[in-house]
C-alpha cells in the first residue's frame, strides 16, 4: 500500500504569498541587525600566522586607508615580537595568551585595530565575555567607529544588561534627520526584540521613544515591541492610537491586523481598509494570507486575481494563484498560472526566487493528466539544490512506469549521492522500481549491495525485509527486522511488520500479538498498527475485538488493505453484504491490490 502525499500543502500555500521587507541598506542600524546575530559569532578575519612585513603594514596603515583617526605607532622589536607570538599562539589554540597580548598592546599603543583583533580571537574561542571586554576597549579607542558600535549593540542584545544600549539608541534617534527617524525606530525595535529579556527590551524601547510619541508611527513601533514582548493588549492599544491619528496609513492597517487575536476580525478590518483604499497592495497580500490560514482558498484566490489584474507580471500573484488553483483542483488554471510564472522567470531571471517548487508542482499536475513526457520535462529543469535528488529519483520512477526500466536504472546509477542518507534514497528507489517490475531477487540484491557498505542502516534493512516478505523469504525478513529492533528499539514499524507477517501467516500468534502490542505502545493511534492488532485478534478467533479495532483504524485511515481486512472479519461473522460493500469500495479505489485479489480468491467471492 502506498502513502501518496497531497499535491499541495498549507505550508506551500503560505510560501506562495510570503513577502519580505528589506530595510534600507544605507539607513542607520541597517547593518546592526545582522551584527546582532552574525557578528558575535563570526570567524576571525585573520586565521593565518601574520608575517613581520604584514604586521608592519597593518600598524603603519594611514588614516586615509582606515577612514578613522589612528595613532602613529612605531613597530619596535618588542611590539613585533609580541604580535608574532600572539599570532603563533592563536594558530596553536592558545587563545588566552593571544587575546591578552593583543588587548594589552591595544591599550599600550592606543591602536583600536589591536582591540578588534583581540575581540576576533575571543570570538574564535567562543569566549563572549572576553569579546565584549575587547569591544569596550575598541570603542574607547575609536569612539566614532560605526563597526565597533554595531558589535557592541549586538553583544548587548545577547547579554542581560540592556541598560547601556538605551543611551546609544537615544543618541542616534536625536542625531538622525527627521525624515529617516521612523525607519530607525523600527530597526531599533527589531533589534531589541531579539534580546533574551523581552520585557527589559520593551522597557528600553519605551524609554528611547518617549520624546517622539506625537509621531503616529511611534505608536506602531510600540505596538510591534509590545507584541514581541507578549503583551497583546498593550500592542492593540498602541495600534488603536495610531489608527486614530492616521487612519489612511497602510502600515497602521497592517499592524491592526497583526495585533488582532481573532483572525476573522483581523480579516474584516483589512477588507474594510481595502474598500477605501483598493490599491493598497500589501494590505491585500495580508488579507490573502489570512484567508489561506483559515483555508478559505476561493476567497484568497480572488484577492490574488485582483493583484494580478493590477500587475499582470507580478510573480508572487502568479505563483500564489497557481498553488491555490491546484489546491482547489482547478488543474488547468494551475498550469496556466504556473506556466506564466516560469516563462517570466526564464525571460527575466530573479536571483531572489527559486522556481523549483513551481517546476515540481507542474510535474505533478502533468502526472495527474497522464502526460508523462511533460512531467519528465519539468523535472529535468530542476537545478541542483535540496530538491534535485528527489526530482531525479522521480524521473527514474516515471521512466520505469512507462516501461523504460533500463533507462530508469541508468539514470539512478549516474547519480552521485553525497552521503549515506542520499545513497539510501537512491538504492531504495532502484529497489522499488525492480519490485514494481516483479524482479524481487534483483531488488533484494540492490539493497544487499548497500548493506555491505552500511550494514547497520535501518532503512535498508527494513526495506529489504519487506521485499523478503513478499518473496516469502521469511528467514531473511525476520533476521533483518530483529536487527532493526536491536539497533532502533523505538522503531514501531519493525515490531509491527514482524508481528503482522507472523499473524498474516497464522504463525506464532502469541508472539505476533506481543510484537504488535509493543508497536502500539510506541504509536497508539497509528491506523496501520491498529489494523495489524485487529488482524492478529481475528487470527486468534476474537472477532468482536478484531471488528472494533479495524473499524476504528478504517475511520482514522480509509485504506484499501484495512477495508479488505474489515470485510473478511464481517464475512466470517456472517455480515456478507457489509463485507462486500467494503470490498467493492476497495476495488474502486485500488483494483490491482494484491491483498484484495488474494482474499476474494481464497474466500471464493466473485468480484
Amino acid at each position: 500500500m502506498k502513502n501518496i502525499p497531497a499535491i499541495v500543502t498549507l505550508s506551500l500555500l503560505m510560501s506562495a504569498c510570503a513577502s519580505v521587507t528589506t530595510p534600507d541598506a544605507q539607513s542607520p542600524l541597517a547593518q546592526s541587525e545582522a551584527t546582532e546575530t552574525a557578528a558575535p559569532f563570526s570567524s576571525p578575519s585573520r586565521q593565518h600566522i601574520a608575517t613581520a612585513a604584514q604586521l608592519r603594514r597593518m600598524l603603519q596603515a594611514g588614516q586615509a586607508a582606515s577612514g578613522e583617526p589612528l595613532p602613529l605607532v612605531a613597530l619596535s622589536p618588542d611590539i613585533l615580537y609580541k604580535l608574532l607570538s600572539a599570532e603563533i599562539a592563536t594558530q596553536r589554540g592558545a587563545w588566552k595568551f593571544a587575546y591578552m597580548t593583543n588587548l594589552g598592546l591595544a591599550q599600550q599603543t592606543r591602536d583600536p585595530r589591536l582591540a578588534q583583533r583581540a575581540m576576533e580571537i575571543a570570538l574564535s574561542a567562543k569566549q563572549h565575555d572576553e569579546a565584549l571586554a575587547a569591544i569596550r576597549v575598541w570603542r574607547t579607542l575609536a569612539p566614532e567607529s560605526e563597526q565597533a558600535t554595531q558589535y557592541f549593540l549586538g553583544f548587548l542584545m545577547l547579554s542581560d544588561n540592556l541598560a547601556e544600549a538605551g543611551p546609544l539608541f537615544a543618541q542616534r534617534l536625536q542625531e538622525i534627520p527627521a525624515a529617516s527617524r521612523t525607519m530607525l525606530m523600527f530597526q531599533i525595535q527589531r533589534l531589541l526584540a531579539r534580546a533574551k529579556d523581552k520585557q527589559a527590551g520593551f522597557a528600553i524601547l519605551e524609554q528611547v521613544l518617549q520624546p517622539y510619541l506625537s509621531i503616529p508611527e511611534t505608536r506602531l513601533v510600540l505596538a510591534q515591541g509590545a507584541l514581541a514582548a507578549g503583551n497583546v493588549e498593550r500592542a492593540r492599544q498602541e495600534a488603536v492610537a495610531a489608527q486614530a491619528a492616521k487612519p489612511e496609513s497602510e502600515l497602521v492597517a497592517l499592524t491592526m491586523a497583526q495585533v488582532t487575536p481573532d483572525k476573522t476580525e483581523a480579516g474584516k478590518g483589512l477588507a474594510a481598509y481595502l474598500a477605501k483604499y483598493p490599491k493598497a497592495r500589501d494590505a491585500r497580500l495580508a488579507l490573502a494570507r489570512l484567508l489561506i490560514e483559515q483555508k478559505q482558498y476561493d476567497q484568497a484566490r480572488s484577492q490574488f486575481e485582483m493583484l494580478l489584474k493590477a500587475n499582470p507580471k507580478d510573480l508572487s500573484s502568479l505563483y500564489a494563484l497557481g498553488v491555490l488553483s491546484a489546491q482547489t483542483r482547478d488543474n488547468a488554471a494551475a498550469e496556466k498560472y504556473l506556466g506564466s510564472y516560469l516563462d517570466l522567470m526564464a525571460a527575466e531571471p530573479d536571483e531572489e526566487r527559486d522556481p523549483t517548487q513551481a517546476l515540481l508542482l507542474m510535474s505533478q499536475l502533468a502526472e495527474e493528466r497522464k502526460d508523462t513526457a511533460a512531467a519528465l520535462k519539468w523535472l529535468a529543469q530542476v537545478d541542483p539544490g535540496e530538491a534535485w535528488l528527489g526530482a531525479q529519483i522521480r524521473r527514474a520512477q516515471l521512466l520505469a512506469q512507462r516501461g523504460d526500466l533500463i533507462g530508469a536504472r541508468k539514470l539512478l546509477m549516474e547519480l552521485t549521492p553525497q552521503d549515506e542518507r542520499e545513497q539510501t534514497q537512491v538504492l531504495a528507489a532502484e529497489a522499488q522500481i525492480l519490485r514494481d517490475a516483479g524482479r524481487l531477487q534483483e531488488a533484494i540484491a540492490v539493497l544487499d549491495s548497500g548493506l555491505k557498505r552500511n550494514p547497520n542502516n535501518t532503512d535498508l534493512l527494513y526495506d529489504q525485509a519487506m521485499l523478503a516478505e513478499k518473496a516469502n523469504q521469511l528467514v531473511l525478513m525476520e533476521k533483518n527486522l530483529r536487527k532493526v529492533i536491536s539497533l532502533a528499539p523505538k522503531n514501531q514499524h519493525a515490531y509491527n511488520a514482524l508481528g503482522y507477517s507472523l499473524a498474516d501467516r497464522n504463525m506464532r500468534l502469541p508472539e505476533a500479538l506481543a510484537l504488535i502490542s509493543k508497536a502500539r505502545e510506541l504509536a497508539p493511534e497509528d491506523p496501520f498498527i491498529m489494523d495489524s492488532m485487529g488482524w492478529v485478534h481475528f487470527r486468534m478467533g476474537r472477532l468482536k475485538e478484531a471488528e472494533e479495532l479495524l473499524r476504528r483504524a478504517f475511520t482514522l485511515r480509509p485504506d484499501t488493505e484495512i477495508a479488505v481486512h474489515l470485510g473478511e472479519v464481517l464475512w466470517v461473522k456472517g455480515q456478507k453484504e457489509d463485507a462486500q460493500k467494503y470490498w467493492r469500495d476497495a476495488r474502486e479505489k485500488d483494483p490491482q491490490n494484491d491483498t484484495l485479489k488474494n482474499t476474494l480468491i481464497r474466500l471464493q467471492v466473485k468480484p
